[in-house]
């Protein structure tokens, strides 16, 4: 009789145990915008932007890019708007020769839940009316943006083109 009490004992104790909660890095989060720059005088062609800077105004961490045609940044996931200066040559000193322009994204948010150990991901979609704006000015190196594909779920797809 002990026995058998000490066995249910035993298999209870045991069959409490919960596998360990962690998410896998290869868990799909929350995706960035995927964003590839492009020959304004030959729009098919891809062009590599020489050191380039993107930054968030109120911001001092510039990501830095060298002779790059594909970006990937994050969007705000508190607000329905993300502001990023693009600068180009802005990952280099010295910062005279700097050509910034800012661009804003309009979007709506998703919350979807992922897993116990992830938690949750915001999934983006940009609008359909006034979905980027280029804040002009009398030097713009960005000539013009198209949305190739507005719906910002995962990172394996360009969602903007950037012509310059």
């Amino acid at each position: 009789m002990r026995k058998i009490i000490l066995i249910l004992l035993a298999s209870f104790f045991f069959s409490s145990c919960e596998k360990d909660d962690i998410c896998d890095a290869n868990t799909p989060t929350t995706p960035k915008v995927v964003i590839e720059f492009y020959d304004v005088a030959n729009p098919t062609t891809l062009k590599n932007v020489t050191n380039l800077g993107v930054i968030a105004p109120g911001f001092t961490n510039v990501l830095k890019f060298t002779a790059i045609s594909k970006i990937k940044v994050p969007l705000k996931t508190f607000q329905d708007t993300s502001i990023l200066n693009f600068i180009k040559n802005g990952s280099v000193d010295p910062t005279t020769d700097d050509n910034l322009d800012e661009i804003t994204f309009n979007y709506s948010r998703k919350t979807v839940y992922v897993s116990r150990a992830c938690g949750y991901k915001t999934l983006f979609t940009l609008n359909t009316t006034n979905p980027i704006t280029v804040t002009p000015d009398s030097n713009n190196w960005i000539q013009n943006v198209i949305v190739s594909q507005p719906n910002i779920e995962n990172e394996d797809e360009t969602h903007i083109k950037i012509y310059f």
